[in-house]
């Protein structure tokens, strides 16, 4: 097989990838591990950024987005029965949307299917060669037999344990990590939001998060120990322990419900450089992880993408390599930005183990701050809704 762009990694920044190329004119086939069912059936973010949509726009896929995402122009912040708002329409003049993870990869998917572009599922064994020559190609099995697809470039959208970054030698990478003493357990229910905007909760008790996906479908979640399985907490103590972290205004009118899923994310903040080794070019978690505090995940992924697609296309529709050439500086540089937004986000609300009382009276100050100075609320809108590309 031949293509242009051969992706691996079927999630979100490799069909956005994608379809971004298929509408310039650039030839793709995107590689898969999991089955198509096995993708849509993930539960993940759910917060977009301005850029996000906009570049989901000028894929042709926004359509549904647009008609049923929720805008939002602010959160929650609290801290005990302390709380205020951040209006970022007002701070920053933009605005996020809620719209699932989920959905938007099944748009994508639509998308990809309608233009009969190449995707396979169920990979095995994909291998990378000849990344650092100028003839890269790809090896996979499907189906118990063994294929190569010979290609330009190589988008590495596969994750964190994904082939693509253990291809570029360990003597040229420098990685960067920082594991957090905790975990968030998340439960999805069909009830209705307590509050038609994010509520990020600090207590002496940890941290709690209350979301949504649409209007009769909530998403919350507690920090949690790392030693705790889903399966340690029943729906009745889930739902007591998330009232007791949020202000008693929004635990009294919290309507419960069954969870229709259950699980345990532990929190890291991980960043591999460089970004492009040859002609292989990583995208998303591939190179970083951020900790799901402040919605940076799937939006820094997102980031690469432009960087990405904006440098393919400068390269096949006029020869110009500055694009693909910077990408790996200049994705990582907004990628630092997003890591220290997360990473400052999360010591602001969550209960450090071994956290001393001072440490707490210094958070306390954080938080006090954040909620009486403009000039501090303006910082953190403009992170939240997305540094400019």
């Amino acid at each position: 097989m031949r293509t242009q762009v051969a992706i691996i990694g079927g999630g979100p920044s490799g069909l956005l990838l994608g379809q971004l190329l298929h509408g310039a004119g650039i030839d793709t086939v995107v590689l898969e591990r999991q089955s198509k069912a096995h993708v849509l059936s993930r539960i993940r973010a759910g917060i977009l950024e301005t850029g996000t949509v906009a570049l989901m726009h000028q894929a042709g896929v926004g359509q549904r987005l647009e008609k049923e995402c929720f805008r939002h122009d602010g959160t929650v912040i609290c801290h005990g029965e302390m709380q205020f708002g951040v209006n970022f329409f007002e701070r920053a003049g933009k605005h996020v949307v809620v719209y699932g993870q989920t959905e938007l990869t099944r748009d994508l998917y639509g998308a990809r299917e309608l233009a009969n572009a190449k995707t396979l599922f169920n990979i095995e064994n994909v291998a990378i060669y000849g990344a650092d020559t100028d003839t890269p190609s790809v090896s996979y099995e499907q189906d118990g037999l063994s294929h190569t697809i010979k290609c330009d470039f190589i988008a590495g959208c596969d994750g964190f344990h994904g082939v693509s970054r253990k291809t570029i030698p360990a003597q040229l990478r420098r990685e960067y990590e920082k594991l957090y003493p905790f975990g968030w357990l998340g439960v999805l229910s069909e009830t209705p939001p307590v509050h038609d905007e994010l509520i990020y909760a600090g207590s002496d008790r940890g941290f709690a998060l209350c979301s949504m996906r649409n209007a009769n479908l909530s998403r919350y979640y507690i920090q949690c120990s790392l030693t705790d399985k889903p399966e340690d907490w029943s729906d009745t103590a889930f739902w007591e322990e998330l009232k007791r972290r949020i202000p008693s205004e929004y635990a009294d009118k919290l309507m419960t419900g069954v969870s229709i899923e259950k699980s345990i994310a532990p929190l890291r903040s991980f960043v591999s450089e460089p970004m492009r080794w040859g002609r292989l070019f990583l995208c998303g978690d591939a190179a970083h992880i951020v900790p799901p505090t402040g919605a940076k995940g799937l939006n820094s992924a997102m980031g690469d993408v432009h960087y990405l697609f904006n440098g393919f296309r400068q390269l096949y529709e006029g020869g110009d390599s500055r694009g693909i050439d910077e990408y790996s500086a200049k994705a990582l540089a907004r990628v630092w930005k997003a890591e220290r937004f997360s990473w400052a986000t999360t010591k602001l609300l969550h209960r450090f183990p071994d956290d001393s009382e001072f440490d707490r009276k210094m958070q306390q100050a954080d938080v006090a701050f954040l909620a009486e100075n403009s000039a501090a609320q303006t910082v953190f809108a403009e992170n939240y809704v997305g540094l400019p590309y």
